[in-house]
C-alpha cells in the first residue's frame, strides 16, 4: 500500500473506533483530493469550479453516512472512488449532461459505466459470503471465483468433490435467500 492510503485509511478506521478528530482530519484530506478530481473531470466538459465544490459536499457526506459500509480489510482508496464516481455520473445524469458534452476519448468512460455498482457488488458480496460456513464459502469462492475444477476445490478447501459439489448448491441458493431477505428489508 501507499503512504496516502496507509494514512488514510489509519485515520478511516480510527474514526470507525470512535475517534471523532480523526475522522474530520479524513474527511478534510478527501476533500481535498476530492476537490482536485472533480475540477479535473468537469473542466474536460465545460463545467465550473462550483459545480466540483458540490460534487465536493455530495461525495464528503456520501462517505460520512457510508462509513459503516467501508470493510476495514479492503483498500480505503477504491471504496472512496467508488462512491465520488457515482457521485459524478449521478450529477451528470441529474444535469442531463450528453455524450457531446463528454471527451469522445472519455464518454465510454463517464457515461456507460457505474463503477459503484461493480464495488458495492464486490462489497456486499463478501459481506454476505461471510455469513456462509466456511467450507461451503471455500467451496464457492475457490470454483466460481477463482476458477479452480472441482478436485482443486476439494483439496484446497479440504473436503471431497461431491463436498464441493453440494456446499457450492447450498450455498449458493443461500446467498440468494439472503440477497432476497435483504432486497425486501
Amino acid at each position: 500500500m501507499t503512504s496516502p492510503e496507509i494514512e488514510l485509511k489509519v485515520l478511516m478506521l480510527a474514526g470507525l473506533n470512535g475517534d471523532a478528530a480523526a475522522h474530520r482530519v479524513l474527511l478534510d484530506r478527501l476533500s481535498r483530493h476530492l476537490r482536485g478530481y472533480y475540477k479535473g473531470k468537469l473542466a474536460r466538459i465545460g463545467r465550473g469550479a462550483a459545480e466540483a465544490e458540490d460534487l465536493v459536499q455530495e461525495a464528503v457526506l456520501a462517505i460520512h453516512f457510508k462509513r459503516h459500509t467501508y470493510d476495514p480489510v479492503e483498500p480505503l482508496t477504491p471504496w472512496v472512488h467508488a462512491i465520488a464516481r457515482y457521485k459524478l455520473i449521478d450529477f451528470l445524469r441529474r444535469t442531463r449532461t450528453s455524450l457531446t458534452d463528454v471527451p469522445i476519448d472519455e464518454a465510454d468512460d463517464v457515461m456507460a459505466h457505474d463503477d459503484t455498482l461493480s464495488a458495492e457488488s464486490s462489497f456486499d458480496l463478501k459481506r454476505l459470503m461471510q455469513r456462509l460456513p466456511e467450507k461451503m464459502r471455500c467451496s464457492i469462492v475457490a470454483v466460481k471465483l477463482d476458477g479452480q475444477s472441482v478436485a482443486e476445490a476439494a483439496e484446497r478447501c479440504g473436503i471431497s468433490e461431491s463436498g464441493v459439489k453440494v456446499n457450492i448448491h447450498r450455498g449458493l441458493k443461500t446467498l440468494a435467500a439472503l440477497i432476497a431477505k435483504e432486497t425486501r428489508a
